[in-house]
């Protein structure tokens, strides 16, 4: 990446955050309170290695096991970070809360209309997916805890109330305003960085076994029911993909991060680089610690993680690590609804959703999009619902939110590279290295989301079936449907707000307010 001292491009006195944000059309209606390294921490806890790492890490013991789970995250973490880099490069150009479908409309001149529609119904269907994810897998890993206390039995019914009631607990937080999410996103990143050295330390020195270098790095599990190798490794992927997931939440909270253009594209890449090194320590550390590998998959928790923990360093020990986990999943989930309703409001701002002026009110105390952040509780939830009659739905929702979200993330990427040089960088740019990244993680993307709508398990029937193509279909033929039959004719993309005069008034009236 080149310094905006580098390039000839770049003006030597860049506007202000407000200035900015007045030249893209757009008032300062949101706080603008958050630092740079606020803006990291919302990406790094929605990534959150302590959520998607374990919440996965059953499903990843049955396809394909340690060789796939130890040696699938750095690759896909590699593959991923060409993908962090190219979006990083568009969101220092057009800092907005939009993000994503923002940048396609502006990116694709002659139809960015169209472009901008789709991307957002893509991101929004991926950003309800993950929190659903999140929150789902946190309830999993509560359940497991009052199970083993014997106070709630893990059942199906049980884990979907717990759901809804961390659901609740996240749009509350998200309703009190930005600064206490933005506090609670700081103890986040170094509630991560410490539980991932308690977890692998005590993982490391309790148990009297460990598994073999050989077993850690060289072990194949097939659990599947599908026979072809190479087809199990490649699902077996889902894990570490699903966990890269959320980082665009650093572009969706640039209107409320001071220095935009430069914080939300090192917000993007550093929660990569930073949940690649310490993700791998936790994978190794847990992988090393498996003690009875069938009985752990197995385990009557329905939580393999939970059960290492136990086996590895016994009950209290076991359940001190599991409350570790499920703080930093607790963080992950409220920072998901953070990132949501961000793009519901932009999103909204538009006109692009049913509702949308009830989704883009702000709440004048908070400053907050409230509304928003009740949609994206309620989407999440239903998303998660299935889980009563389809054991595999976790799965199921995991893929919904890496292909809708991968999708959205790489539209602006695929116009970046299509418009070439008429694209104007921002502070924070690529240089020479922009199109053959961005060429990489157009190629990744396609192929991951072919790879995620295929059948995780065998035989295929109504208890093992993947929905995620159902519901990626669901939402592309309403959103199609409704661009073709009404949309294309009154959407023209991301709607400016005024001039900067009048976007001054505006703000004067809300500070005043």
């Amino acid at each position: 990446m080149s310094s905006p001292e580098s390039s000839a491009l770049i003006p030597e006195a860049a506007p202000s955050d407000e200035q900015r944000l007045h030249e893209l059309g757009y008032a300062q209606e949101l706080a603008r309170s958050m630092s740079g390294f606020s803006n990291f921490a919302v990406s790094f806890t929605i990534i959150s290695i302590l959520s998607g790492c374990l919440t996965l890490y059953g499903t990843g013991m049955n396809t394909g096991g340690p060789v796939v789970i130890v040696w699938g995250w750095p690759f896909v973490g590699l593959m991923t970070l060409l993908v962090g880099l190219a979006m990083a490069e568009v969101c220092s150009s057009y800092p907005t809360a939009g993000g994503l479908y923002y940048w396609a409309a502006k990116l694709s001149p002659d139809n960015g209309a169209a472009w901008s529609w789709f991307t957002g119904w893509f991101n929004f269907l991926g950003q309800v997916a993950v929190t659903a994810g999140i929150d789902f897998g946190a309830a999993q890993f509560i359940n497991a805890l009052l199970d083993l206390q014997g106070w709630y039995k893990a059942t199906p019914g049980h884990t979907i109330l717990i759901f809804g009631l961390v659901l609740v607990v996240h749009g509350a937080l998200n309703t009190f305003g930005v600064k206490i999410v933005a506090l609670l996103s700081n103890v986040s990143v170094w509630w991560h960085v410490v539980g991932v050295v308690v977890i692998v330390g005590a993982l490391a020195i309790t148990p009297k076994h460990h598994q073999s270098a050989s077993f850690v790095f060289t072990h194949f599990v097939n659990n599947t029911g599908w026979s072809s190798a190479l087809y199990v490794a490649a699902i077996g992927l889902l894990m570490a993909q699903y966990t890269f997931t959320g980082y665009d939440a650093s572009a969706h909270m640039t209107e409320e991060t001071r220095d935009a253009a430069r914080s939300g594209p090192r917000g993007i890449v550093m929660s990569i680089v930073v949940s690649l090194i310490a993700g791998w320590v936790l994978l190794i550390g847990l992988t090393f610690a498996i003690q009875d590998y069938s009985g752990e998959v197995n385990s009557a928790t329905g939580v393999a993680p939970a059960q290492i923990f136990l086996d590895a360093v016994g009950a209290t020990g076991g359940k001190l690590l599991l409350l570790v986990a499920i703080g930093a999943q607790l963080f992950c989930g409220m920072s998901s609804v953070t990132a949501n309703s961000r793009m519901i409001y932009a999103f909204s701002r538009d006109g692009a959703l049913p509702g949308s002026r009830l989704w883009h009110r702000i709440n004048p105390r908070t400053r907050t999009p409230t509304n928003g952040v009740w949609l994206a509780v309620a989407g999440a939830f239903l998303l998660g619902l299935p889980y009563l009659w389809n054991l595999t739905a976790y799965q199921a929702v995991t893929s919904i939110s890496v292909i809708g979200l991968y999708i959205a993330y790489v539209i602006p990427t695929f116009l970046r590279l299509r418009l070439g040089k008429g694209f104007r960088p921002g502070p924070w740019q690529l240089g020479r290295w922009s199109r053959p990244i961005g060429i990489a993680a157009v190629v990744w993307v396609a192929f991951i989301t072919v790879l995620f709508m295929l059948p995780t398990a065998n035989p295929v029937n109504w208890v093992s079936f993947n929905y995620a193509p159902i519901a990626v279909l669901i939402v592309l033929g309403f959103a199609g449907g409704w661009w073709a039959l009404s949309a294309r004719k009154w959407f023209t993309g991301p709607r400016v707000q005024g001039t900067p005069e009048e976007l001054a008034a505006v703000e004067r009236d809300l500070s005043a307010g």
